[in-house]
């Protein structure tokens, strides 16, 4: 399990890095929401412990940003307020649960793993389902719990590893996404991925679905960073029928 923590307190990140650690998984911290945006583009995470009580930009308003900007990570806030209120309101920013400070350990720990099992449970074990869903863009749609993709309702040929890629992309649409997270959110299906492979099937993805790859409308070139997919308009995603 890879875990990020944002905690703008130097002892208590400390703290959970070691303990967290110490129950085998991999554990990176950050001190405000600025690093964390950073960190969240170029790595994939299982789960995100975030602290609710921060001086520049709070727990709940960084939780309520990454939702609107469509992160699906799990996230477990800490606080040291139980009021019933802060939870509540926790819960309505999107947060998937929550631990009030002081808190023992072994419950965080027992509270990470549930989390992981029950979003593992929900995708299928995907990272960018969720599972019965499609996506159009323009003249395009794409399954996201099948290797089908359709242009103006005629299915068009389509490898299962640019598949793959191009639903993460579409399950992220309007974000930048680095070549390692996008290799993190391509690995569970089986393919050989690489950076240098990503940059080939990106191309690939462009000569398949875009006007003119050479000039890419809807997945582009984010300088220093890697790709972002921007649909633009008319764009939805759905529940199978």
């Amino acid at each position: 399990m890879k875990i990020i923590v944002l905690d703008d307190e130097a002892e208590m990140r400390s703290m959970l890095e070691r303990y967290l650690s110490s129950q085998g998984m991999v554990v990176r911290t950050v001190a405000d929401a600025k690093a964390l945006l950073r960190l969240l583009t170029r790595e994939a995470f299982d789960l995100l412990v975030l602290d609710i009580s921060m001086p520049d930009e709070d727990g709940l308003s960084v939780c309520r940003r990454l939702r609107e900007q469509g992160e699906i990570i799990p996230i477990l806030m800490l606080t040291a307020r139980g009021d019933t209120v802060d939870r509540v309101v926790g819960l309505e920013m999107g947060a998937d649960d929550y631990l009030a400070k002081p808190f023992e350990p072994r419950e965080l720990v027992a509270r990470i793993k549930a989390q992981i099992r029950a979003r593992q449970l929900q995708s299928g074990g995907r990272v960018y389902q969720p599972a019965g869903h499609r996506a159009q863009f323009g003249e395009w749609e794409v399954s996201l719990d099948s290797v089908r993709l359709l242009r103006s309702g005629v299915e068009v040929g389509i490898k299962a590893a640019e598949h793959s890629l191009l639903c993460v992309l579409v399950k992220h649409a309007n974000r930048p996404l680095g070549r390692d997270k996008l290799i993190a959110l391509s690995r569970e299906y089986g393919t050989d991925v690489s950076p240098r492979s990503i940059d080939v099937q990106i191309l690939r993805l462009r000569r398949l679905i875009e006007d003119d790859y050479k000039n890419p409308k809807l997945i582009r070139t984010v300088w220093g960073v890697g790709y972002s997919f921007v649909p633009g308009y008319p764009y939805a995603a759905w529940p199978a029928t």
